[in-house]
């Protein structure tokens, strides 16, 4: 297991294509997962929102690991796995179980949902986690999923913990907090950007990288412009950002990753566009409308 990680560039959480039966295509998602990464991708997260994670039964989720750990062993570069729950002790088992991939960088792990505990709880659960986790861990913070926001002081104090690498920052929008913690990061905290459509921001305010569903569309794209905002090619990256968020905006018109899955699939890349339910296949339109954006970019 690796003993520590520091996450930077862009990580694409990949979907879980389905087959034409509704099981899992592996095949499709193998080819997807060289696809991004001979974009220049920096690695992949496997289980998340993106992956449809709550729609997967435990054969499958495992085969999805299993898969994406090879890929990520033989290309040499990292893989975070979305784990963990709304109660502490159901989170720990969810990470013990991590265990049996020696491959993993680290986990990806959300502010526990429907209980909001308070910020010191918060502080109290990452800590008990990071002490009991074989992996280094990642925060997924997005608190109008979670209804638990945090505010700058709070996420130091988790960055502060033994253990935890980073954030996967995606609290709808940039504010105060948002610069406050940017401009001051813990040492060896990595912040990621996690919403989409701000991902250009947040990489110019410091963001070491970002973990995007749309940079299934437009990998190199989304490359370049963490490049270009590294480089201090702010002229560069701030055209491509809002070339780029009006993709993302396009690809979020429906709940994620239904449009996502609608181009890929149009794209001839994945065998269906399907997402399970309660998620429902996105419009003909929204997917036009993605295309369009990916004709403009060039992509």
């Amino acid at each position: 297991m690796a003993l520590d990680f520091s996450p930077q560039g862009i990580h694409v959480p990949l979907v879980t294509p389905f087959a034409p039966d509704g099981g899992v295509a592996l095949g499709p998602l193998e080819a997807l997962a060289h696809a991004v990464l001979d974009e220049g991708a920096a690695g992949l997260v496997a289980l998340g929102t993106t992956g449809e994670v709550a729609a997967l039964d435990d054969g499958e989720r495992s085969a999805v690991v299993d898969l994406c750990a090879r890929v990520c062993r033989e290309r040499g570069v990292p893989l975070t796995v979305g784990a963990g729950g709304s109660d502490t002790r159901s989170a720990e088992r969810a990470l013990a179980g991590l265990a049996r991939w020696p491959e993993l960088a680290a986990a990806l792990v959300t502010v526990p949902s429907f209980t909001r505990p308070s910020p010191e709880g918060v502080v109290a659960h990452f800590t008990r986690l990071a002490a009991a986790s074989p992996v280094p861990l990642v925060v997924y913070h997005i608190p109008y999923r979670t209804g638990r926001p945090l505010d700058a002081a709070t996420l130091r104090a988790l960055g502060r913990i033994p253990g935890v690498a980073g954030v996967k920052y995606a609290a709808g929008g940039i504010d105060q907090d948002t610069v406050d913690l940017l401009g001051d990061p813990p040492a060896g905290f990595a912040v990621l950007a996690g919403d989409d459509v701000f991902t250009s921001p947040l990489l110019a305010l410091g963001a070491a990288g970002a973990v995007l569903a749309s940079a299934h569309l437009a990998t190199g794209r989304f490359v370049e412009l963490a490049d270009a905002w590294r480089a201090g090619e702010a002229g560069r990256a701030r055209e491509l950002g809002h070339r780029l968020a009006r993709l993302s905006a396009a690809a979020f018109a429906e709940p994620n990753p239904a449009v996502v899955k609608g181009v890929l699939h149009a794209q001839g890349r994945i065998p269906t566009a399907d997402v399970r339910l309660p998620l429902l296949p996105a419009r003909p339109e929204s997917v036009d409308a993605v295309l369009k954006e990916l004709a403009e970019l060039g992509a």
